[in-house]
């Protein structure tokens, strides 16, 4: 029950924040954070819970960007069309994928993933109807009241996206589902011999990774009011969802949410007042740092913090 009091409160704030006399760069930054936060929170799904690592981010991404352009330029859909569209079509992916990947461990998952990004990207490149190579310009639709901006709005939308990614990442963690892949993280052949459904809980897990990534992917075409596929397939969507819950801590939702918050101010800040091509060696330095000093992140370190006391 706090919890869901928690996040109701998160959303009411959310939205006064959105229609308030706030300075607009705000909303701009605060859409990538909570973007990177439902990135990160679909990321541990899989990577986390499971112990698969996922970087194939950028795929579901892009898949969810392209597919709310697609329904917007053939039937001028509405931006929750898209966003419902885009979870549906990344999550067939998502499971597309792990039907052909999961059977794959360690580094030879991580390959595979990689390689997902590259075939999706190629596809778009070759499909003039988005846009192709030189990508596509978006109009966008007016505003809905009571929004001052588009942005503004965006804003709101990915607030949603990350209350809803979070509930239900917390909700696979505290139920059999979350202790199944908790097993198949400590060890899949444990799990199978005592009768834990290994194949069945990493599809789930990676259909609904999916499925979050791609709606974190359909409002950004409207955000940018451009899509083409050397940004939207970019690798810093698959390093900075990797990054994001190693930093805040794999093994409990909250994780990739602390991480998101910290890792994403950082960046937005240095990209205003450095550069934007920093941001990879912000990303750097901290994976060190917390691979070196907190190797369960911040979470951990905290927990270790609070035994010492």
């Amino acid at each position: 029950m706090k919890y869901w009091i928690g996040a109701a409160a998160v959303l009411v704030v959310a939205f006064l924040t959105a229609i308030s006399g706030i300075n607009e760069y705000f909303f701009y930054a605060a859409f990538v954070v909570l973007q990177f936060m439902v990135l990160a929170t679909a990321w541990n799904i899989l990577g986390g819970y499971a112990g698969y690592v996922n970087f194939g981010t950028a795929a579901f991404f892009a898949i969810g960007s392209y597919t709310g352009v697609v329904l917007f330029k053939w039937l001028n859909a509405p931006l929750a069309v898209q966003i419902v569209a885009a979870a549906a079509v990344s999550g067939l992916l998502g499971f597309g994928v792990g039907l052909l990947t999961l059977r794959l461990r360690g580094i030879f998952f991580a390959i595979a993933t990689v390689a997902i990004i590259f075939i999706m990207e190629t596809m778009m490149i070759n499909w003039r109807y988005v846009g192709g190579a030189t990508g596509l310009q978006i109009l966008r639709p007016d505003v809905l009241p009571p929004f001052a901006s588009y942005t503004r709005m965006l804003f709101a939308v990915m607030a949603l996206l990350a209350v809803i990614a979070v509930s239900v990442a917390r909700y696979v963690q505290v139920s059999w589902i979350g202790r199944g892949l908790r097993a198949i993280r400590d060890s899949e052949e444990a799990a199978e011999c005592s009768g834990v459904p290994t194949l069945k809980l990493k599809l789930f897990a990676c259909t609904v990774s999916g499925a979050l990534m791609g709606a974190a992917g359909a409002p950004m075409p409207m955000y940018l009011s451009f899509i083409e596929p050397a940004s939207s397939f970019s690798l810093n969507y698959s390093v900075s969802a990797l990054a994001m819950p190693m930093i805040g801590g794999t093994v409990h939702w909250l994780g990739p949410v602390i991480g998101a918050l910290l890792l994403g101010t950082i960046q937005q800040i240095v990209t205003v007042t450095i550069s934007s091509e920093i941001n990879v060696l912000v990303i750097g330095v901290l994976l060190v740092l917390v691979v070196v000093f907190a190797p369960d992140g911040v979470i951990g370190l905290f927990k270790k913090f609070v035994k010492n006391r």
